[in-house]
This record gives C-alpha cells, sequence and structure tokens, in this order.
C-alpha cells in the first residue's frame, strides 16, 4: 500500500528518545534501594517531576513509558497526563539489580572493609556486584528501539534509573563500561536523549531542566550542563 518513496521517508525520519532518570526519592534511612518496592518520590522529586513535564509540554511526545518501580512511574506520570497518554510500562527500564540492595552502602561506611562483602567486590568491570554492564546495555537498547518504534517521527519518554542511562549512553558514545560512578553524567530528573534517523542514533543530547532543585550535595564536582549534543558521523 506504500508509495515508492516511503523506503526512503522511513529510513531518513528523525526520532527523539528522551531516557530520563526519576526525582529525589523518599529514604530517610539511606539505604541503597534499586529494586525493592515502595520507595517514593519525596515531595521535592515530585517538584522535579512536574518540572520535567514543564519542560517537555511542547514538545511532539507521542510515546511515555516508564521503569516498573514507584519512584519513575511518578516521574513519568505528568508527562503523561500533559500530553493526553497512557503510561506504558516497560520492564527493560527497570534499576540494575545488586546484591546490596536494603543495605547502606556508599563511601566512607566502612563496607569495604567488612570481610562479608569482599567476595562481592572482585571484579569492577563487570561488575562483580550486580547486574553484568553488558546486560543492562541489551535491554536498554531494546527498551530505546521500542520507543523509537512506538514514536516514529516524533518524539517519546522512557523513565529509568542512572546506572542503565549511564551504561547505554557509554554504548551508544563508544566509551568503556566500567567507570568511575561519582562521573555519571545523570543527575535526578535529567534527559538523555537519543535523536535516531530511521533505526540509527545520529547524537545525543544532556540536559538538566530541573537543575536547580537538585541538593548541593549531589551536584559537588559537576558543571551545568545544557544542550550539550554529540553527533555521530555515517
Amino acid at each position: 500500500m506504500s508509495g515508492s518513496g516511503s523506503g526512503n521517508a522511513s529510513r531518513d525520519e528523525m526520532t527523539v528518545v528522551h531516557l530520563v532518570r526519576h526525582g529525589e526519592v523518599h529514604n530517610p534511612d539511606g539505604v541503597l534501594y534499586g529494586r525493592r518496592p515502595g520507595y517514593h518520590l519525596s515531595e521535592l522529586g515530585r517538584q522535579m517531576a512536574d518540572r520535567v513535564a514543564e519542560y517537555l509540554e511542547k514538545r511532539d511526545i507521542t510515546h511515555v513509558a516508564a521503569s516498573p518501580l514507584e519512584r519513575a512511574e511518578e516521574t513519568a506520570a505528568p508527562v503523561a497526563a500533559s500530553h493526553g497518554l497512557d503510561l506504558a510500562t516497560d520492564e527493560r527500564l527497570i534499576e540494575a539489580a545488586n546484591v546490596f540492595e536494603g543495605k547502606a552502602f556508599g563511601v566512607g561506611d566502612g563496607a569495604l572493609r567488612r570481610p562479608g562483602n569482599w567476595k562481592h567486590l572482585t571484579n569492577p568491570f563487570a561488575p562483580s556486584w550486580g547486574e553484568p554492564y553488558v546486560e543492562q546495555v541489551v535491554r536498554m537498547m531494546g527498551a530505546l528501539d521500542a520507543a523509537r518504534d512506538a514514536a516514529r517521527g516524533h518524539e517519546a519518554v522512557c523513565v529509568s534509573h542512572q546506572l542503565p542511562i549511564w551504561i547505554v549512553r557509554s554504548f551508544v558514545e563508544r566509551r568503556r563500561l566500567w567507570h568511575d560512578p561519582r562521573r555519571r553524567q545523570c543527575t535526578l530528573a535529567s534527559l538523555t536523549s537519543f535523536t535516531y534517523q530511521g533505526d540509527k542514533i545520529v547524537s545525543v543530547a544532556y540536559t538538566e531542566p530541573a537543575r536547580d532543585l537538585v541538593p548541593a550535595h549531589l551536584l559537588a564536582g559537576a558543571k551545568p550542563v545544557k544542550g550539550k549534543s554529540k553527533a555521530f558521523g555515517a
């Protein structure tokens, strides 16, 4: 039924998929919540979600999906509502699995000195403490491509989590997957936007529409970034 030129049009059409990190989470005990249910946005996190929706309000959004975790769905809901769309769930957008879920685990808390944890810290390149980076790439690329297909010629929003977003961006930008977590460019309520020409990613951009709402200690050493894009050759 399509004309002879439709194939070229399909190959050349531009589609944008925005990977959004969820907003701040209510976590008074400071645990690594990972994939555990029951962790919702804080009041500040809800403000961040509203800010993202405002930022995207005039964009040509035709598809909105989220990780099945509450904090992701709550971040995506204002975007879906502002465009009159149903919110889809994509399991592939979920947080990376981590053996330290439910525990306080961070720099300076003594976790690295506990012998019981050493068996999980043997290989930072995999990593040995959680879901392999390669598996994260496979599922996140699947989610990106599904969103692209759902929003062909328009824009899509997918709300996910910091590590999977950073890993798939690193893969697309041809960086090594193992990294220093302190150097991830993926703050709360940020957008990592992938532009497709047909089926191929041709550029990646990063924006922080809610940067002024992010607690200062989470921005320590980070430089403000807005509208910066990396393009790829043919």
